[in-house]
């Protein structure tokens, strides 16, 4: 939010330049991104004076120039030559010395000493367009004759030189979204500083009703959405341009200036934080403003020209006919003021946050006053500012307040918060002691009423605007920013206890160690959000959309579910880079997935239909090896992936033998291959992407991808147990095999049964070979696979290992119809 500083000082008296003013609002809180200068006249008339023109002769050789000598205020008067028609000597005129800059659009010059048609001229003397201050170019500016010679233009046109604080409001800092709400929090550290200050606002006092020609009542028949609804009319406005302190106030800040009516609410609002609307009261049909909720479904056009659908929960402002506008969003057509508009009903009013922020989301609109109402405006505020914007209306385009001001209060707000705030609370949450007078000044001058002293704390009611302080913590909170942290000393000796490592460190530290390993392959760690699509899972079966996690009041559809899985994250990134001719990719993200069952509601447990697990993701696409003049180009592959995968579960610790690997059913894979424990449970699946999938991202290469389940692998790799065993002192025995089987037979099944076979002396079954084409039946493939045997206490004899062998064999026969080669 832009902070004017010379519109903050009119409510705060404050002896520090904007720059220090910044620092101090950072310290508070309120975070000062930046501070520029800014100048109501680019430049701000640096280096031009009034001059006097004391003689004033025709140029030698020119027909339309004039010599002139001018009286700048120094010693010597300075010879200028001017072309303009109306120079003549006596006169008062502004002069731009030598040095000085002057623009013309985006273009600067600079005032040089020179010479025109070989008479030298030392200035120049300047028409409005030339600095700025008009748009006529005609001839030179003449001023009274009772101007000061050497007065600077500066001084003269009050050019006014301000500083734009950017102060980021947090989401909670509802009351400082305004300059009188960043006025307070300034004048609290200037007074627990030192300074002379004081806080002040302009009076309403001389609000009065001037007739009663204009009475239009208002009744509010939804007191949860509308508590107070504040409302005053006018009579007899002139809408024009507004004067230049007010266009000046509201372009500082980046507004755009549009008439006068619609510009005083604009300056209340960004003033004390109070959203204003205002009505061509002409066009009320009916005479009555009705605060309610429409039908679902009715149709309503918005000032754009926007055409929205309403729904049963958008609070309307309407006429006796028909809604006038999104109450606190936006406006209707027909609801603003026009060139025409004469009479005019001013609205003030406090919008429940929750109702707006909803609608605003609702609809995709977002204003400065829905920004400020949906985070909880100042319940008190709306009489005050509907006054001071009638008085300031009153005053700019000649109108008179034609009503009693009404005010209707449909449901009572709180007008304070009550906290109890003992004083030890706040130096154990502090870590040192903070005199009980400091704590009660801070307290007093942040507007919190004192209502019970005690010696050893303090009862506050706390206004009703601070609405993120309605507890203990907060007022300490408070208290401590402005104390300020930097004043908390830094303690000498440190206070520890020891601790020991968590499974949530274990899950962290190995985490870390996953991580190095796949960065070391060649993966890349990317991050994405837990919140996606819903969309994405519209047509998938084990994902399905029924066990999506549903965000109630989501930003966008694109943000409206928590993700079931990884893949569309990474399908995201991995079309953010392939788009961006970068289409050779690893990439692994560690991330919580979330899931809801429906068949595990419970009353009692509002939570025990929702589960988190946390996963890795990996993604492969494009090429393993391109461009290398040593190797020929190589596209990635499901092997290389599942090289990945279980490179993972075994640095890990985790033993194979442990999960048993079969043919994965999830459909968000073309083929893949399912690590499951032995009682079924999933703890990794792996394969290449279907296409249908891959082709909602727009993304034409294969992508293959595996998913893990880290909770699960952190469980299996707490009960895995490390050994140490000599090196073998007897050789091992290998055994090749060329096994003909069915093509559905996947490897995992002859290493799965050639274990379940020998379980002591095999040690490993390795897969070096598969053919498929001539010389084989129909319907069959080759696999060549090796078998490492080794029995750790003798050396195994050729009868032993024909056994096993054999024994490996007849169960393969019998399994899977397999038969040697």
């Amino acid at each position: 939010m832009n902070i004017s500083y010379n519109w903050l000082r009119e409510y705060v008296r404050c002896p520090l330049s904007a720059e220090e003013a910044a620092a101090a609002l950072t310290a508070i809180g309120l975070e000062v991104g930046g501070v520029e200068e800014a100048e109501t006249i680019r430049g701000g008339l640096r280096g031009l004076v009034v001059g006097k023109v004391l003689t004033c002769e025709p140029h030698p050789d020119s027909d339309h120039m004039h010599v002139c000598t001018v009286d700048l205020g120094t010693d010597e008067p300075a010879q200028i030559v001017c072309g303009a028609p109306n120079v003549a000597a006596g006169q008062k005129v502004i002069v731009a010395t030598l040095g000085t800059k002057l623009y013309d659009g985006d273009k600067e010059f600079t005032i040089k000493k020179s010479k025109l048609r070989g008479v030298e001229s030392c200035g120049m003397i300047c028409a409005e367009d030339e600095i700025g201050v008009g748009t006529s170019h005609e001839g030179i500016m003449v001023l009274p004759e009772d101007t000061p010679v050497g007065m600077p233009a500066a001084e003269y046109f009050n050019v006014e030189s301000d500083y734009i604080l950017e102060v980021d409001i947090t989401p909670n800092r509802a009351d400082a979204c305004s300059h009188y709400g960043v006025a307070r929090d300034l004048y609290a550290w200037l007074v627990q500083n030192g300074y002379d200050t004081e806080l002040k606002r302009p009076s309403v006092e001389d609000f009065a009703a001037d007739n009663h020609d204009l009475d239009i009542p208002v009744r509010i028949e939804n007191a949860e959405a509308c508590p107070r609804y504040a409302a005053v009319t006018l009579t007899g406005c002139e809408v024009k341009e507004s004067p230049d302190w007010l266009k000046r106030r509201l372009t500082a800040i980046g507004l755009r200036p549009i008439n006068n009516i619609v510009d005083v609410t604009n300056y209340i609002m960004m003033a004390y934080g109070q959203p204003l609307h205002c009505f061509d009261a002409d066009m009320i049909e009916g005479g009555e403003v009705v605060v309610r909720t429409l039908p679902e479904g009715t149709p309503f056009v918005t000032l754009d020209g926007e055409t929205h659908t309403l729904s049963e929960r958008d609070l309307a402002i309407c006429n006796t006919k028909e809604a006038m506008c999104i109450a606190g969003v936006f406006g209707g057509k027909g609801s603003g003021t026009y060139d025409t508009t004469r009479n005019v009903l001013l609205e003030s009013a406090y919008f429940h946050p929750t109702w707006i922020r909803k609608s605003a989301r609702r609809h995709g609109l977002s204003t400065d006053a829905s920004f400020r109402f949906e985070r909880g405006i100042d319940p008190a505020g709306q009489v005050y500012a509907v006054k001071a914007a009638a008085l300031l209306i009153k005053e700019l385009a000649g109108g008179k307040i034609s009503m009693d001001m009404r005010h209707v209060v449909a449901r009572e707000l709180p007008q304070t918060f009550r906290v109890e705030f003992p004083y030890k609370y706040l130096n154990d949450l502090a870590g040192k002691e903070i005199p009980a007078e400091t704590v009660k000044s801070i307290a007093t001058s942040l507007e919190m009423q004192i209502v019970e002293e005690r010696p050893d704390g303090l009862t506050l009611d706390v206004p009703a605007y601070r609405v993120d302080v309605q507890r203990p913590c907060d007022v300490a909170e408070d208290i401590l920013r402005i104390y300020g942290y930097n004043n908390v000393e830094i303690p000498s000796s440190v206070k520890s206890s020891l601790t020991v490592e968590t499974a949530t460190d274990r899950s962290y530290r190995l985490q870390q160690l996953i991580s190095e390993q796949l960065v070391g392959a060649g993966y890349r760690e990317i991050m994405n959000n837990s919140l996606t699509r819903e969309a994405y899972y519209t047509d998938l079966k084990d994902y399905a959309a029924e066990g999506l996690v549903r965000v109630l009041n989501p930003l966008s559809s694109d943000l409206g579910v928590m993700r079931r899985t990884l893949l569309f994250g990474g399908l995201e990134s991995l079309r953010r880079n392939i788009n961006r001719k970068a289409a050779d990719l690893a990439l692994f993200e560690f991330g919580n997935c979330y899931k809801y069952d429906a068949t595990r509601r419970n009353p009692e447990k509002e939570l025990a239909p929702y589960s988190e697990t946390l996963r890795l993701g990996l993604w492969l696409t494009g090429k393993r090896v391109s461009g290398s003049w040593a190797h020929a180009d190589e596209d990635t592959s499901v092997f290389q992936l599942k090289a990945a995968v279980l490179n993972v579960i075994k640095r890990l610790g985790v033993p194979m033998k442990a999960y048993v690997a079969e043919t994965g059913s999830n459909d968000i894979f073309a083929t893949s291959l399912a690590i499951k424990e032995r009682g079924g449970k999933v703890v990794a699946e792996f394969g290449q992407v279907a296409k249908a999938v891959t082709a909602r991202l727009d993304i034409a290469q294969p992508v293959y991808f595996a998913e893990l389940d880290w909770n699960a692998l952190m469980k299996a790799s707490a009960r895995a147990k490390l050994s140490f065993s000599e090196l073998p002192k007897f050789p091992a025995v290998s055994r090749d095999l060329a096994l003909l089987v069915d093509k559905s037979v996947p490897f995992a099944d002859i290493e799965r049964i050639a274990l379940q076979s020998e379980k002591k002396l095999l040690k490993s079954v390795h897969l070096f070979d598969v053919y498929e084409g001539k010389n084989l039946p129909a319907g069959k493939k080759s696999y060549a696979v090796n078998f490492m045997l080794q029995d750790d206490a003798r050396t195994m004899s050729d009868a032993q290992t024909d056994a096993i062998m054999h024994k490996i064999i007849t169960n393969l026969q019998k399994q899977l119809n397999a038969s040697l080669r």
